[in-house]
């Protein structure tokens, strides 16, 4: 079953679209769209250095992504803001990226693929990061999501209960960094965090609940990935770009639904 390159990009995108569900949530709760982005942006630095020490880029995005995220903790513990930390990094990290590129002969044909996606292209081992990959992220999340979800309502109630906010925080930044590493393949450096916060605000008005929400999500999201795929089968489209659009779509239709 896994020798059609079609079977492959379908478990591909199902297994990113259920893994970006229920984080997608998060990042809409929280506001963190704009942290999402420019993770998304800075892994594109890990993309080069992986094709350049000829290593994983998983591992290189990965590597960057939780750098990154170190960084803009301890700005923010040396007074600036997160919108000024996180734009600095993540447009730091591009330029770098891009230069990296740019030095090393053979990687810009090699680039395209990471930055719009090629999920067409996955392996039978790429399959096996990504399930893996996706399978650490949901349990992680499902073994903190009420202390996360505490934390997501305000500092000072987290702080009552025992839980330490920015331990929480961590926590979605480590999942966040995963995510974006592996959906690389799917959607490409350009387009994860569509995939992050589309389909959790499109089910926003369509749940009362924030369990209800990441199943609505995922939902969303796992149709998106499908639907995706026939859509460019269909009509010779670029497979990343259109899981997007169609996702876009779903949220265009769900807006106009009161909110719950």
């Amino acid at each position: 079953m896994l020798d059609s390159f079609l079977m492959r990009a379908a478990l591909a995108g199902l297994g990113v679209a259920l893994v970006t569900a229920p984080l997608g949530c998060f990042v809409v709760w929280r506001r963190m769209a704009y942290f999402g982005h420019a993770t998304a942006h800075a892994s594109v630095l890990g993309v080069a250095l992986g094709l350049a020490l000829s290593i994983s880029v998983v591992w290189g995005a990965l590597a960057v992504a939780l750098v990154m995220g170190g960084l803009v903790a301890w700005l923010g513990r040396r007074g600036h803001s997160s919108d000024a930390a996180i734009g600095v990094i993540s447009h730091a990290a591009l330029a770098f990226g891009l230069v990296a590129v740019a030095l090393t002969p053979g990687l810009r044909g090699d680039l395209t693929a990471w930055l719009f996606g090629d999920i067409l292209a996955v392996t039978r081992g790429d399959l096996a990061v990504i399930w893996g990959s996706a399978a650490a992220v949901v349990a992680l999340l499902a073994w903190r999501w009420r202390r996360l979800l505490t934390a997501t309502l305000g500092d000072d109630l987290a702080r009552a209960a025992g839980i330490d906010p920015r331990r929480e925080e961590l926590v979605l930044v480590l999942a966040l960094a995963v995510v974006v590493a592996v959906a690389l393949k799917v959607v490409g450096a350009l387009l994860i965090s569509a995939l992050l916060v589309i389909p959790a605000a499109a089910a926003r008005p369509l749940a009362r609940t924030p369990e209800a929400m990441a199943a609505v999500a995922a939902a969303i999201g796992v149709t998106s990935a499908l639907g995706g795929l026939w859509v460019a089968f269909l009509l010779d489209t670029p497979a990343g770009p259109s899981i997007v659009c169609l996702s876009s779509v779903i949220f265009a239709v769900t807006s106009f639904v009161p909110r719950r």
